[in-house]
């Protein structure tokens, strides 16, 4: 038996516990290595309707559709239709925001690594027709900009809109087409949808969500964040399989499974080259075009993760092995299950040691409070870090926009020392003990931003 097909028996024995122990309700496995893919699913789509998950269930893979997006914009590259230093307004003369000098300035490349600095948590609902996304562009008038483009990371949905929509002019077609006749047809996806329309045809996963704080899980009130969004990863909707004949093509140099140029190798290397370094936050070391990048004991490692209402789903890519690993899930505590599995396909086909949990520095000396305490907000969230008369900090974070429309819970935890200037938090969110890191000086002494993956500004006392 190789070595392949033993994690395909280990899934099949413990992806039903797997997802028991973590509360959740579905999800979908694919594993490949050199030109063999095995998969496994277990557990429901629905908990309300039972159905049970298959290898061919779709499941939303939330932001990864970046990376196609990226895919996408990187073909017109090689056509020679897009230059990714050429201002944004070289395509669209209409992209405005609040800072009309930063407006002139940002550039393709900008976009497509998260470096743009503009508000990214943008998703207002322009309707599900086909000019969405150019309506799009008009919600963006007042956006503000947190920071000067190109001076930092700060993960940007409403960028990857833009960047759609740059797509959709050059190519003279809706993007859902252009996803379609340009990924789609040419990769043999047969199991993959642009929206609830195509997904119904299919079996189709659910997201579940928590109905009260800390309560039973139950299936979310809807299944799609808006339409305006889809370039960034609102809709698209796919079993594992199919997302592993994307990143297979990626692994093969661009070229497609019937041997066909889907992209020139010279953007296959360009979406794998750093391009910005990331905060120290237990995330990725650098962002490419498109491409997460992990730089981990023995190799590099490229992937994206991605989030929708109550779905979370998982790519991770070795191409110095010809492994990949997709997982796709619909509720609970998902990164748990990310963890165990990818760990043990990373380890024992990628030959690359996956990063372990981070854990407090017992030996860290104290905070420098006055640095940390203030109020950091976004268009999703507030934020409030605060000392208590023992001199510990705390966080809380309070939903906003649609955030808070969607029932997301507020959040409370402490946070102890980790590395630098970057603090844990005692209590998980979601399952999860992320670092957040405090960046940047207000010029008296306190960090101008807190990042979690994205740049919340401080609020001036």
């Amino acid at each position: 038996m190789s070595k392949l097909d033993e994690i395909g028996a280990w899934l099949r024995h413990r992806l039903a516990d797997l997802l028991a122990e973590n509360r959740v309700p579905g999800a979908a496995v694919a594993v490949c290595a050199g030109g063999e893919t095995i998969d496994a699913a277990a557990g429901v789509l629905n908990t309300a309707t039972g159905v049970e998950a298959t290898v061919d269930s779709l499941f939303q893979i939330g932001s990864i559709t970046k990376v196609l997006t990226a895919t996408l914009a990187m073909q017109l590259v090689d056509e020679e239709r897009l230059d990714l230093d050429a201002p944004v307004r070289t395509y669209l003369p209409e992209f405005r925001i609040a800072d009309e000098r930063a407006a002139e300035r940002i550039t393709v490349r900008q976009l497509m690594c998260h470096v743009a600095g503009f508000e990214g948590d943008i998703f207002t609902d322009t309707g599900k027709g086909d000019d969405c996304v150019e309506k799009y562009l008009g919600v963006l008038h007042e956006v503000p900009q947190l920071f000067e483009p190109g001076e930092m990371f700060s993960y940007n949905n409403a960028a990857y809109c833009v960047l759609g929509r740059i797509v959709e002019v050059v190519r003279g077609k809706p993007f859902d087409a252009c996803m379609r006749t340009h990924l789609f047809v040419p990769l043999g996806l047969t199991h993959a949808a642009n929206d609830p329309y195509e997904a119904i045809i299919h079996r189709a996963a659910v997201g579940h969500v928590e109905q009260t704080p800390g309560g039973p899980l139950g299936p979310a009130r809807v299944w799609a964040l808006a339409r305006s969004n889809a370039p960034a990863g609102s809709m698209l909707a796919m079993r594992p399989r199919d997302l592993l004949a994307f990143a297979r093509m990626h692994l093969a140099g661009g070229l497609g499974p019937d041997g066909g140029s889907v992209l020139s190798p010279a953007s296959v290397r360009a979406m794998q080259q750093p391009q910005i370094g990331l905060p120290d936050i237990d995330q990725g070391t650098a962002w490419g075009l498109g491409w997460e990048l992990f730089d981990l004991p023995g190799g590099r490692v490229f992937g994206h993760d991605g989030n929708t209402i109550g779905q979370s789903a998982f790519l991770r890519v070795v191409p110095g092995r010809d492994v990949a690993v997709a997982i796709v899930t619909n509720g609970g505590s998902p990164r748990r299950v990310y963890t165990e599995i990818a760990g043990r396909v990373l380890r024992e086909l990628g030959g690359v040691e996956p990063p372990g949990q981070p854990t407090p520095d017992p030996s860290a000396p104290p905070l420098d409070a006055s640095r940390y305490v203030g109020t950091y907000t976004s268009s999703t969230s507030e934020t409030t870090v605060s000392q208590d008369e023992e001199g510990r900090l705390w966080l809380e974070r309070v939903p906003t926009g649609i955030t808070a429309e969607l029932d997301d819970a507020p959040y409370r935890t402490e946070l102890v020392a980790w590395r630098g200037d970057a603090l844990l938090p005692v209590e998980p969110e979601r399952g999860v003990r992320a670092p957040l890191a405090f960046l940047g000086d207000d010029g008296t002494g306190h960090a101008m931003y807190l990042h979690n993956g994205r740049a919340d500004r401080r609020v001036p006392a």
